[in-house]
């Protein structure tokens, strides 16, 4: 008998390895799909439920073997660390060949997804596993992988194109070009696209083409056509799993249109050798067939696009030569700046807070997610009553009726409390509820509301960034605060005015316009404890206006700690630790301009920036609670620095309101 053949293996590759180019600078474009066909919307649903099948698989193994990795502490003290991981298959390798196994196992799962995609699927889940097992940085590790669930699995990653090889574009693939996809959409000479509702899927070209080559009878060769010669509109084409008979999944793509879109295409689109990687990603919409939307996320081997007002914007912001400061606060951000010279010009004062139209819009908005929470809530109830007790009003009618002799009567909508154990665990997991459809479909438009709201809010951001670094310039420096504290005091306010984001949004267009935002230690420099000229100041949270005994400068307290900013000077700039306040500097500026200062730290002198239109909604936090709201939902326990706390008396009930300050200060 023949002895079996030893398994074959590829080995290494020969050719030179790719690496990314020395700019490092990739960018992502989102591209519409236009997908209406009914057996393609099935084909996408099912790529998603078997792809979130492995993906579930591979977490819970993962999950498994960490929880077993720190179970054996006696193993790691003897044999290593390293052993431990490598006997338990806590590596990369290990859980890609882990997919790979569930994937060959299971009937189902190849007749959608590929063994490229079940590799990228375990690179996410070790992604997770490796943040939990390696401190970053800081020491801080995060926590055990979550397996997550179904409707936060909203994307697909896809396998990075070859580029040293031509033709070589596994999983998903754009093929097709801009200008084919131009001239298919335009017509009568006209220079826009019009593209219809129902997109046409593009045909696989046919016929056949010659290689290049000549074969051994001297004639030249010839090939089939593919997808690598089509040239006419832009699609997203996916071949499929290994035991798929469908064939080609091919989903058209739609143009973005809108004013001014059709250069930002041209900078992502207009070179085929730059495009990098494909995602498919999936977004809630309730009015869309099916209830999501799916989109190609487009990376581009690149810098991102900019429009010729916002390069200009910040060539111009290059070139002034100013310092500021900025202060971020729960209810506004303030930004000052000074000449770097302090002998031209004079400084600049900027706060950005919410308008009287933005603060009702948002009212509006909370009061309308607050009843959409509330229908939420009833109708789980109404479908699930058997999983929830009588309210005090409908025992007591029911107990009225039975005095007087009638018969209970059915409670459609129980409002009492869910049923629990004794340590306060529901019987019923909530995952367990049956849900009507008019509940999907609610939830499916407060899900789509609360993306809308979050994009518009990040859209906000950048907007007053841009507008701050025009008229301060692109060097500032902000104190090094974890805002995430704040939430612990002021959560709804922040998810109003979102300093937080104001500050990111601040560093990346500071960058974008060659400058720096610093961040500076609180502890070594205490600006709201500081003045101009080198005196301390003791204030406490309540005070919100500065007061200095020692010059008498009087200014609104974000303003000066804003302004001391400005004079933060650093031993070491990656370092918040080593920043201390240059106080000759700072009471040189006091004196340089005097009154001119004064005026800039008691009002803003230039122009808030004003946020596009209907931005004001983007404000509005999300809504997580599945339970209805509280009637306390509009009240805060804990008043910002900027407002003044109701006193109670001693029943108890809230008095007038007085500017009584609570015991608590920044430092």
């Amino acid at each position: 008998m023949q002895a079996a053949q030893p398994r074959k293996f590829r080995g290494k590759n020969k050719a030179p390895k790719w690496t990314k180019p020395s700019d490092g600078l990739v960018s992502v474009m989102v591209l519409p799909l236009a997908v209406t066909d009914p057996a393609d919307l099935a084909r996408l649903d099912g790529l998603f439920g078997a792809m979130w099948s492995l993906k579930r698989v591979v977490q819970r193994d993962a999950r498994a073997k960490v929880d077993a990795y720190w179970a054996a502490y006696h193993e790691r003290e003897r044999d290593g660390a390293k052993a431990s991981r490598q006997r338990l298959g806590l590596s990369r390798e290990a859980l890609e060949r882990c997919a790979y196994k569930h994937l060959e196992a299971s009937g189902h799962l190849k007749h959608h997804a590929s063994k490229a995609l079940a590799m990228h699927i375990a690179d996410e889940v070790w992604n997770g596993v490796s943040r939990h097992l390696f401190p970053d940085a800081t020491g801080h590790r995060f926590g055990r992988p979550k397996v997550g669930n179904w409707h936060d699995f909203t994307r697909i990653p896809g396998r990075a194109r070859s580029h040293t090889t031509a033709n070589k574009w596994e999983t998903f693939r754009l093929v097709g070009t801009l200008t084919g996809h131009a001239m298919a959409y335009t017509s009568g000479g006209q220079h826009t696209l019009m593209q219809p509702c129902r997109m046409p899927k593009p045909t696989v070209p046919e016929g056949r083409l010659p290689t290049g080559k000549m074969t051994a009878a001297g004639k030249p060769g010839m090939r089939k056509a593919t997808w690598w010669d089509h040239t006419g509109p832009l699609a997203v084409v996916f071949a499929g799993g290994p035991d798929g008979s469908r064939g080609d999944l091919v989903l058209p793509v739609r143009i973005p249109p809108g004013a001014g879109q059709w250069e930002r295409v041209q900078h992502f689109l207009s070179n085929p050798l730059t495009w990098h990687k494909v995602d498919l990603v999936r977004r809630r919409k309730a009015s869309a067939p099916g209830g999501w939307v799916y989109e190609a996320h487009l990376m581009v081997l690149g810098p991102g696009y900019s429009s010729p007002a916002v390069r200009t914007m910040r060539d111009q912001a290059a070139q002034l030569d100013r310092i500021g400061g900025v202060d971020g606060n729960v209810s506004n951000l303030s930004v000052v700046s000074f000449p770097a010279d302090l002998t031209t010009g004079k400084p600049v004062s900027t706060e950005v807070t919410l308008t009287d139209a933005e603060q009702r819009l948002i009212e509006k908005q909370a009061k309308k997610r607050r009843g959409r929470a509330r229908a939420l809530g009833r109708s789980r109830r109404a479908t699930n009553t058997a999983q929830y007790g009588l309210s005090k009003k409908q025992t007591a009618r029911a107990a009225r009726r039975a005095e007087k002799g009638l018969g209970p009567k059915t409670v459609t909508v129980p409002g009492g409390a869910r049923a629990a154990r004794s340590d306060g665990v529901p019987k019923q997991a909530f995952r367990r509820d049956r849900l009507s459809a008019n509940y999907r479909e609610q939830r499916a438009r407060q899900a789509e509301h609360a993306a809308s709201i979050a994009e518009h809010r990040r859209h906000r951001a950048r907007l007053v960034a841009r507008e701050i670094i025009a008229a301060h310039g692109p060097v500032l420096v902000v104190e090094d605060c974890d805002i995430r504290t704040w939430y612990r005091l002021w959560g709804k306010r922040l998810s109003q005015t979102t300093p937080g984001m104001l500050i990111s949004a601040l560093k990346v267009e500071c960058e974008a316009a060659g400058g720096r935002l610093v961040r500076a230690s609180t502890w070594s420099t205490a600006l709201s404890q500081h003045c101009l000229c080198g005196e301390r100041v003791h204030k406490t949270l309540r005070d919100r206006e500065h007061k200095c005994t020692a010059c008498g400068l009087v200014g609104k307290r974000d303003l000066v700690s804003a302004a001391l900013a400005a004079f933060v000077r650093f031993t070491d700039m990656d370092d918040p630790k080593t920043a201390y306040l240059d106080t000759t500097a700072s009471k040189n500026a006091q004196i340089t301009y005097a009154q001119a200062l004064e005026e800039a730290l008691r009002e803003s002198t230039t122009p808030s920036p004003k946020p596009p239109r209907r931005s004001g909604r983007v404000a509005v936090p999300r809504q997580r609670r599945e339970a209805s709201a509280l009637r306390t939902a509009g009240q805060r326990h804990r008043a910002t620095p900027d407002e003044t706390r109701p006193v109670r008396d001693h029943a108890g009930k809230p008095g007038p309101r007085t500017a009584c300050s609570p015991q608590l200060t920044l430092w």
